[in-house]
C-alpha cells in the first residue's frame, strides 16, 4: 500500500537545483504584490486572457476542442453550450472561477475535491461528476503503429476513497507542520493525486485545477494573469515525461518526485517571468498600440517572432501586429525572416544605431 509521506520524504528533494529554483521563485513572489497593486486595473485584461488561455489549453491537453471564437463566447458567458464537448469546456470555466474567487475558502480535502469535481461536469448528464471511479482504470500510451500498452495501473476503485482520505490528510499535515516549503509539497501531492486517479474521467484538468487551488493558497497567484494551464500545453511532452520518470514504482513507496517537482517549479518560474515581462509591457499603455509593438521589437535581442508579440501584448489584436510588422518592414526599420510558420523578424542595422 503506498504511503502518503509529506514530514520525511521532501527532506531528499532539496537538492542544490531545487534550492535555486525555490529561492527564485520566493524572489518572484516577493515583486508580485509590488506589480499588482501598481497595476490592479490593467491587470484585469490579463485576467479575462488567462481565464480563456486556461480553460482552453486545460482541455485541449485531454482532447477537447472547439473553435477560438466559440471558446472565448463560452469562456465569456456569451453562449450557453450546444454539445458535449461545450459542457466539459463551461464546467472547467466554472471551477476556475470559483478558485479565483475563494481559493482562501477551498480546503484541499476530499469532500471539497469531490464537489469540485461535481462543478467540473454540472452541465454534463453523464452523471460521472462528483463521485469517485467505480471501475479500475488505467493510463495507456499508444505508439506510432496504434498499439497501446498499459504505462500506469492507478490505484483499484474499492481503495481509491481511503487513498484520498489518507493522501488529503498527509498533505495537511505536512503543510501544517510548516518543516518544508509548500512549493515543495504541492507537485508532490498533484503527482499522487494523478498516480491514485480517483476519477472516471476529468483526472488530468482536476489536478491542473488543484494546482492552482494550491499554489494559490500558498500566496503564487500568478496563475490569475498568465496562464499555467497555457504553458503546459506548450511543453506536453516534456510533463509526460516527468509524470511519468516520477510514478515509477510509486505504489512500491520507491518512486522519484524530483523530476515532477522539477518541470513544475520550472512552469512557475516562467509564468512569473512572462506576468513581469508583461506588466512592463502595460507600462506602456500610454503609447499607441503600433508603437507598443515597436518598443517590443527594439528591446528584443535577436529575433522575435509575430507570436512573442502576440503573447507579450495580450490586449492588442492580431491584425493590429500584423498592420505594425508589415509597416515596419516597409520603411526597413525590421526585416522579415523566412517564411510560413517559422517566420520572424529582426531589426535592422539602421535601427539598431544608438544600442
Amino acid at each position: 500500500m503506498k504511503n502518503f509521506d509529506y514530514l520525511d520524504t521532501p527532506k531528499a528533494l532539496l537538492t542544490p537545483d531545487i534550492v535555486a529554483m525555490l529561492t527564485s521563485i520566493h524572489e518572484h513572489k516577493g515583486k508580485q504584490g509590488l506589480f499588482v497593486e501598481a497595476h490592479a486595473d490593467a491587470l484585469t485584461t490579463l485576467m479575462e486572457i488567462a481565464k480563456i488561455q486556461s480553460t482552453g489549453a486545460s482541455n485541449r491537453i485531454e482532447g477537447i476542442n472547439t473553435t477560438d471564437k466559440r471558446l472565448e463566447e463560452l469562456v465569456r458567458d456569451k453562449s450557453a453550450p450546444k454539445n458535449r464537448t461545450e459542457q466539459e469546456i463551461v464546467g472547467y470555466r466554472d471551477v476556475l472561477a470559483t478558485i479565483h474567487e475563494s481559493y482562501d475558502y477551498i480546503h484541499p480535502r476530499p469532500n471539497i475535491i469531490l464537489q469540485l469535481h461535481k462543478q467540473l461536469y454540472s452541465f454534463s448528464r453523464s452523471g460521472v461528476g462528483g463521485a469517485y471511479k467505480n471501475a479500475d482504470n488505467y493510463i495507456a500510451q499508444t505508439d506510432v503503429d496504434g498499439k497501446q500498452t498499459v504505462r500506469f495501473q492507478p490505484v483499484p476503485a474499492y481503495l481509491t476513497a481511503d487513498a484520498m482520505d489518507r493522501l488529503c490528510v498527509a498533505f495537511v499535515e505536512g503543510l501544517d507542520k510548516d518543516q518544508y516549503d509548500a512549493l515543495l509539497l504541492i507537485p508532490m501531492f498533484v503527482l499522487d493525486f494523478l498516480c491514485i486517479h480517483p476519477f472516471n474521467d476529468g483526472n488530468g484538468r482536476m489536478s491542473r485545477l488543484l494546482t492552482l487551488l494550491l499554489f494559490y493558497r500558498a500566496g503564487y497567484i500568478v496563475g490569475k494573469y498568465i496562464s499555467l494551464e497555457k504553458l503546459i500545453e506548450n511543453s506536453k511532452d516534456t510533463y509526460y515525461e516527468a509524470l511519468q520518470d516520477s510514478s515509477a514504482a510509486w505504489h512500491e513507496n520507491e518512486n522519484d518526485y524530483l523530476p515532477f517537482i522539477r518541470y513544475y517549479l520550472g512552469i512557475l518560474q516562467k509564468a512569473y517571468g512572462e506576468f513581469e515581462n508583461r506588466v512592463e509591457y502595460l507600462g506602456q499603455r500610454g503609447l499607441s498600440k503600433p508603437k507598443r509593438v515597436k518598443a517590443i521589437i527594439d528591446n528584443k535581442l535577436g529575433k522575435i517572432t509575430k507570436a512573442e508579440i502576440l503573447q507579450a501584448v495580450p490586449d492588442i489584436s492580431q491584425v493590429t501586429v500584423e498592420r505594425t510588422l508589415a509597416a515596419l518592414v516597409k520603411s526597413g526599420h525590421i526585416v522579415k525572416i523566412g517564411a510560413g510558420r517559422t517566420t520572424a523578424y529582426g531589426k535592422t542595422d539602421s535601427s539598431q544605431q544608438g544600442f
